[in-house]
């Protein structure tokens, strides 16, 4: 089985309901069996019809995460839902954080630590801090039959509202700030480093991959058997924000990855969104292998 994981902020679709829906098939159209949705307001009450809409377009089950900023959906056939965590106290834009069992694997198996994130738009120090605290959902433990803790997986997907750390061949370069016609927007994505100068911000990316996240496209750009064009841009360039950029990205423990098919960004029209759509395939057999326990810990000693 090959497991379909959509990543997507849809904004921008200028609080058209028509607008949306076209969105929203889009999504349908593509068989996801997991999505991470960002930006899922207006207000609680949009978010709310939001989540019943796309529950019915895309015959999953939603999750509306605090002040209706992100959202996970699943394919209830695939996905079973373990628990919800508590997304912590500094958040602008709460992600919504969920324990997941896959169904094919053994009962006794592993879950998965799953949340969809919206980093701080206009604040790098608070933007640091909410990708330090998202770093938590991959130190998420469960004790086994057999009376040992072990770490779970996890899978990470939203707006970064940052950069990857550059030196990809098919990376997005950083933007040169001087260049970014913005005057805010310079501050929004840059940090007084210890020279005193302002750079742009990778902090972010940094700092998940230090507590063992790994960004997906990275990862498959230069795996063998990838592409290297998993690392295209998920923002297109513009004159007031600078450059394309791949500020949405998919981050999973290391573990994880033996399971990861394919990579891929699919682009869409701005009348939908002013993002695009980050795709990772992972093959089902391959996770269920990463995940199983061993059985015999259920056995009676002979």
């Amino acid at each position: 089985m090959q497991i379909t994981i959509l990543c997507w902020n849809l904004e921008h679709n200028g609080g058209s309901h028509i607008a949306r829906f076209q969105a929203h098939e889009r999504l349908r159209s593509l068989n996801p069996h997991l999505v991470l949705r960002q930006e899922m307001w207006g207000s609680d009450a949009d978010g709310q019809r939001i989540l019943y809409e796309l529950e019915s377009i895309l015959g999953m089950r939603g999750w509306l995460g605090p002040r209706s900023s992100t959202a996970i959906f699943t394919d209830p056939a695939v996905f079973q839902p373990v628990r919800t965590w508590d997304t912590g106290p500094m958040w602008v834009q709460p992600p919504t954080a969920l324990t997941l069992r896959y169904r094919p694997a053994p009962v006794d198996s592993m879950p998965l630590a799953v949340a969809s994130y919206h980093l701080n738009y206009a604040s790098p120090t608070n933007r640091m801090a909410e990708a330090e605290w998202l770093s938590t959902w991959a130190d998420k433990y469960q004790t086994a039959v057999d009376g040992e803790a072990y770490r779970l997986p996890a899978l990470l997907g939203g707006d970064t509202n940052s950069y990857p750390e550059p030196g990809l061949p098919k990376d997005p370069a950083l933007p040169k700030l001087d260049e970014i016609q913005d005057r805010p927007h310079r501050l929004h994505r840059s940090y007084v480093g210890p020279d005193g100068r302002r750079r742009m911000d990778t902090r972010p990316d940094e700092a998940l991959r230090t507590a063992g996240l790994e960004d997906v496209a990275r990862y498959w750009s230069t795996a063998s058997g990838g592409c290297a064009a998993a690392v295209a841009r998920t923002v297109n360039g513009c004159a007031s924000h600078g450059p394309d950029a791949r500020v949405d990205r998919i981050y999973a423990t290391g573990d994880l990855l033996p399971a990861v098919l394919d990579v891929d960004v699919i682009e869409v029209p701005l009348t939908e969104s002013d993002h695009h759509i980050v795709r990772l395939e992972l093959d089902g057999d391959v996770l269920t292998d990463i995940l199983a326990r061993p059985v015999s810990a259920m056995l009676p000693a002979a």
